[in-house]
């Protein structure tokens, strides 16, 4: 391993991932890097850790590749359910009062880092369970892994991986197959896949509730800080945040306002 990535490319290496994406490659997964760099030089019939390094400077489309292999996707339906219990009991109670008094019946959702998709059908079928007419909702959700969303976008899942989902949802929601559960059309078209890097400005604004949960460990304090500002520009006046049950803004100076509930901690943007 250390013959293959000296420390120099290591450095080289991590420096190009994190300005590219904001994500910080230690001594402690270093081992992660090298495994995932010598999956994509064995992919390009390439030997040497420069010469590819060469090819990402000219070649947009292999940078994304690479950064999508460097990118863990765990996830799954219904994870951290408190935070979906929140969600339901707290949170659209909350975005319905107020689209009310605003006279919008659009609520507009985004799952930032939604990996193969299972977080924003959970938000979509709970939407289509629990939203009264005449209100309407869009989920955007978007991650710096293409194979992943092309995963989320088919909407297929095998046996197992529908760990977690209601009885009731699963047999509302989805259609059996041979060797898994496809989503129903109904869901799939609120929801609105597309590739985003979180360094970037994503242009969405008028955001009601945003969830990105385990994005910002893989950050260092500076680019967490610059992600969360730019939630903070894309959301709506008195919207809400779900971070990563292990995550915290404590310390950084933000405007979100800390919110504990009976069910989970959010945050919201209260202005």
């Amino acid at each position: 391993m250390a013959d293959f990535l000296s420390d120099a490319e290591f450095d080289q290496y991590r420096k190009l991932i994190y300005d590219e994406s904001g994500i910080t490659f230690s001594a402690t997964n270093r081992a992660i890097l090298e495994s995932r760099l010598k999956e994509r030089l064995r992919d390009k019939q390439m030997d040497k850790l420069g010469d590819y390094y060469a090819l990402l400077m000219r070649d947009k489309e292999e940078l994304k590749l690479m950064l999508d292999s460097v990118t863990t996707n765990l996830t799954r339906f219904f994870r951290n359910q408190p935070h979906f219990d929140a969600l339901v009991n707290f949170v659209i109670p909350e975005v319905l009062k107020i689209k009310k008094q605003r006279g919008d019946a659009k609520i507009r959702v985004w799952s930032a880092g939604c990996s193969t998709g299972e977080e924003p059908y959970t938000l979509a079928m709970i939407f289509k369970d629990k939203l009264p007419s005449p209100y309407t909702v869009e989920i955007l959700a978007s991650d710096i892994s293409l194979k992943s969303l092309m995963v989320g976008k088919a909407g297929f899942y095998p046996e197992n991986r529908i760990a977690g989902i209601p009885d009731n949802y699963l047999g509302r929601f989805f259609d059996k197959s041979n060797n898994g559960y496809q989503v129903k059309d109904e869901l799939m078209k609120m929801i609105r896949f597309d590739y985003h890097n979180l360094k970037n400005d994503s242009g969405a604004r008028n955001i009601d509730i945003l969830f990105c949960r385990n994005v910002l460990i893989y950050f260092d304090e500076a680019a967490q800080k610059a992600v969360i500002d730019r939630f903070w520009d894309a959301m709506s006046p008195k919207s809400f945040l779900f971070i990563g049950h292990s995550e915290s803004l404590f310390g950084m100076k933000t405007g979100f306002e800390f919110l504990k509930t009976d069910w989970a901690c959010l945050y919201q943007k209260n202005t």
